[in-house]
């Protein structure tokens, strides 16, 4: 199936609506004290932002609302997912930030568990012996494409920290995201990111400095770009 990452297909830029999406930042600490994230640059066969450096993720498929996750997102992210979306779409957002992950850099983010004939989107959780885990999501920021791109983006950043990894933590990349890499957070400002990315990377500084920072939206509307609170 075509999606956020392989879709090459053309597209009217005046008929695209956005597409729901999520995308994990993976954040682990230096004994300096200092933060790192998980990034990895696009393939240029792209057409949504060839050779940048992103975050794991990529389109929600159907599928994601039926994950067999080994526990459900927190209440305070649900809380903030449901106020723009119904319940199975905001379950379907945090399995997909998950399966995008797996899948583009070889992390299961997971708890132990059988999972019953599974899809094959979930087939490395299974042959790990583990399930899903949503309950490691934290909420950063959302981000809507402004109209008139080639492809248009509902996403939602998602947060966790790299201690919540089960298993090997080699990335392993399946030719989605190159160069993957771990990098400090200031230094992520100098790598080739989309502009969105420098306004999730300081969301991401506000909230690590305060948890109970509001989660914000970024999009940009007849008026102009405007970020609100959700």
């Amino acid at each position: 199936m075509a999606d956020a990452k392989t879709d090459t297909r053309p597209a009217s830029p005046a008929a695209q609506r956005p597409r729901l999406a999520a995308s994990l930042i993976l954040t682990r600490q230096r004994a300096s004290g200092e933060v790192e994230l998980l990034l990895g640059r696009r393939s240029g066969g792209h057409v949504f932002m060839p050779q940048k450096y992103v975050f794991p993720g990529g389109r929600v498929d159907r599928t994601d609302g039926y994950a067999p996750l080994a526990s459900e997102p927190r209440e305070h992210v649900r809380a903030v997912l449901t106020r723009v979306m119904s319940e199975r779409r905001a379950r379907a957002a945090a399995a997909a930030a998950l399966r995008e992950t797996a899948e583009e850099t070889g992390l299961l983010l997971a708890r132990p568990g059988v999972i019953d004939r599974p899809r094959p989107a979930w087939q490395a959780f299974a042959e790990a012996g583990v399930r899903p885990d949503a309950a490691a999501l934290d909420l950063v920021a959302r981000a809507i494409t402004p109209p008139g791109r080639t492809r248009r983006f509902d996403a939602w950043f998602f947060q966790a920290d790299a201690e919540q990894i089960h298993g090997d933590s080699r990335l392993v990349s399946n030719g989605e995201l190159e160069d993957l890499r771990w990098v400090a957070l200031d230094a992520a400002r100098h790598l080739d990111i989309p502009i969105i990315t420098r306004f999730v990377l300081s969301e991401l500084e506000a909230r690590l400095a305060r948890r109970d920072a509001p989660v914000r939206c970024a999009r940009v509307t007849p008026k102009g770009p405007r970020v609100d609170e959700i």
